[in-house]
């Protein structure tokens, strides 16, 4: 579906009730359905994983955690959830205890009014390896959670031993230069390399209050679908019952504002990063489309630094999981 009609759909739908053809356009979310996603469903999918929460820096965080070993942080990003990592979970934890974070303002974490700063959900994530009873941790971002971990190695260095960022680099001030149209021709049908992607949601996240309105009650999956198909190579590796997830955990207005909220914060990011210590702990880069973007800003920023490129669109975890995990594996030994 074209950006224009997913706009024209939800522009409409945001001010009249939804007519039975716009209705059939937007796949929505059932109660039966609601069950069979709902974060206690999910676990049982992954046997010796389970739910737990903690209230960290004012905020409580719902958690997954299994297996048993040095400790692993998986911070997901947007339009998902934990669940982006549940492909590679189980083979991590038959050597490392694994705690998958539904990040501030994610799922079934708590939506505070703010705070959605890199250098805040930080805090929260440096408090959580405390009550996990960690002295430091192997911390793995993807997308906005890349964001996060690269904010907790930069603040709080003596919490990390290890840095695994993927497909996305932490904001600098490069980002405040990206254009806001994209050149002519370059914008496909699918991200293909990065080196024209067109990341059109950044601006658009920027609204507040708008894209509640557009897109909640079960619009949401406008969106996420698109990006889907944009931002994978191959659409099926996030099948429908994936998409069932992330439509659930971001169907209400309040999910929608906090998820945005990360993308308003980008400006505080910027400056929160501007000046920070060179990384001195060993660092992982693994990118598709997002591959010459960490190399841009990883080489200057860290000391230790691996870089990888694979074969995939920027939903690494889903689509090459083996890919992933054989790096992770050979980077944590």
């Amino acid at each position: 579906m074209k950006i224009t009609n997913i706009l024209a759909i939800a522009m409409l739908a945001s001010s009249l009730p939804l007519s039975s053809a716009i209705a059939d356009q937007v796949p929505q979310h059932r109660t039966a359905r609601a069950a069979e996603v709902s974060d206690e469903a999910l676990v049982r999918r992954l046997p010796g994983f389970s739910n737990a929460e903690a209230t960290v820096n004012g905020v409580r965080l719902h958690y997954v955690v299994g297996g048993t070993g040095p400790l692993v942080i998986l911070l997901p990003g947007w339009p998902e959830t934990w669940w982006e990592w549940h492909k590679v979970m189980p083979q991590l934890a038959r050597t490392h205890r694994v705690v998958a974070v539904d990040i501030r303002g994610m799922g079934t974490s708590e939506k505070p009014a703010g705070g959605y700063d890199k250098k805040t959900m930080a805090a929260d994530i440096a408090e959580l390896i405390r009550k996990l009873g960690a002295g430091k941790a192997i911390v793995v971002g993807h997308d906005i959670g890349s964001m996060v971990a690269y904010a907790l190695a930069a603040n709080r260095p003596e919490l990390v031993e290890k840095l695994v960022l993927v497909d996305v680099a932490p904001p600098e001030q490069s980002l405040a230069t990206w254009p806001m149209l994209p050149g002519i021709g370059t914008f496909g049908d699918k991200v293909g390399d990065g080196s024209h992607s067109y990341v059109w949601w950044f601006a658009f996240h920027q609204v507040k209050g708008l894209p509640e309105k557009l897109l909640a009650d079960g619009r949401i999956r406008l969106e996420q679908d698109w990006m889907f198909h944009y931002l994978t190579r191959d659409d099926s590796a996030i099948d429908a019952f994936d998409r069932d997830v992330y439509q659930a955990a971001y169907t209400s207005a309040d999910a929608i504002r906090a998820g945005d909220a990360w993308y308003q914060a980008f400006p505080q990011d910027i400056a929160d990063n501007t000046g920070v210590a060179v990384l001195q702990m060993p660092v992982l880069a693994v990118g598709g489309p997002g591959f010459d973007w960490l190399r841009n800003v990883l080489t200057p920023r860290t000391n230790s630094l691996k870089l990888v490129k694979v074969d995939s669109g920027h939903f690494v975890p889903e689509e090459r999981p083996e890919a992933l995990l054989a790096e992770l594996v050979a980077f944590l030994r």
